[in-house]
């Protein structure tokens, strides 16, 4: 019967059979990346034991005092699921979760000491996945954290969009236009247009956009399919009492078109609809 040694010359966990021959043991597999979790939480003490609860069955932990320190923590590197105190010192909990739904599908569970009805129908009305009310039991918390957790990982990717050759991250802030043929030149009056044989093509480019065109921008995005007033669009970018102000989206949208549609003239994504507001159209 032939044997199986381990060869002292050879790398750990390779052997050697009979007849000189050697062989390794199959690869395994790589692990996979603990979930990522961030906790957003301005009470040291509550903060502690969290880490220390979710380190200690393996979750990666970032953590997060106040709301725009969340926010910033949440567009460096992307949270699996977050972990959020309504209470901040700087910004309302429900305020964070609107910002987040702007380009984060990670799951949001809400852990607070307010109660009332009004405060968990604002929170979940803002995007929150769940509502848990301080003091809380950890096993319920760890097990509620485990089911958003198997949720999202169906949830549908709302941070990249696409207009046309133009890619959009809006966790990242940034807009690649692919590579595609150059315009067929404009034909004489009367004459259709026909693209050269042979054409060549464009090379890739990032496409720069201003603040005022960013947040408009995901402001559409994040409404794929549905009419955004334009009320709701001048008070969120500018503020209240611009409402009248729609020469202001109309210059802004006019930039956009530009920058991202094949056809500005005639867009095929960022849409019109007349006395009402602006739709972006997937």
């Amino acid at each position: 019967m032939r044997s199986t040694r381990p060869d002292p010359g050879a790398g750990k966990g390779q052997f050697t059979r009979a007849r000189g021959r050697t062989v390794s043991p199959p690869a395994r597999p790589a692990a996979a990346r603990n979930p990522r979790i961030l906790i957003v939480e301005d009470e040291p003490a509550l903060l502690r034991a969290l880490q220390i609860n979710l380190r200690a069955r393996g979750y990666e932990v970032a953590a997060a005092p106040t709301g725009r320190e969340a926010l910033a923590e949440a567009t460096r590197q992307p949270p699996d699921a977050i972990l959020l105190d309504l209470g901040l010192p700087d910004l309302d909990g429900a305020e964070v979760i609107r910002e987040l739904r702007g380009w984060s599908a990670a799951p949001v569970i809400v852990i607070s000491g307010r109660a009332g009805s009004g405060d968990k129908m604002g929170a979940l009305d803002a995007g929150a996945d769940d509502y848990v009310i301080k003091p809380f039991n950890m096993a319920e918390l760890l097990a509620r954290l485990r089911a958003a957790l198997r949720h999202g990982d169906h949830a549908p990717d709302r941070a990249r969009f696409s207009i046309g050759r133009c890619e959009i991250d809006l966790t990242s802030h940034t807009i690649t236009r692919n590579a595609g043929p150059l315009p067929a030149a404009r034909p004489a009056a009367g004459q259709p247009a026909t693209p050269a044989a042979g054409q060549p093509a464009t090379p890739s480019e990032t496409v720069h956009l201003t603040p005022t065109e960013w947040r408009l921008l995901e402001i559409l995005l994040t409404s794929a399919g549905q009419l955004v007033s334009s009320d709701r669009l001048l008070t969120e970018v500018w503020g209240h009492g611009f409402e009248r102000s729609t020469h202001y989206l109309r210059f802004h949208m006019a930039r956009l078109r530009r920058k991202l549609e094949d056809d500005p003239p005639r867009p095929r994504y960022l849409l019109t609809e007349p006395g009402m507001g602006y739709r972006y159209q997937p």
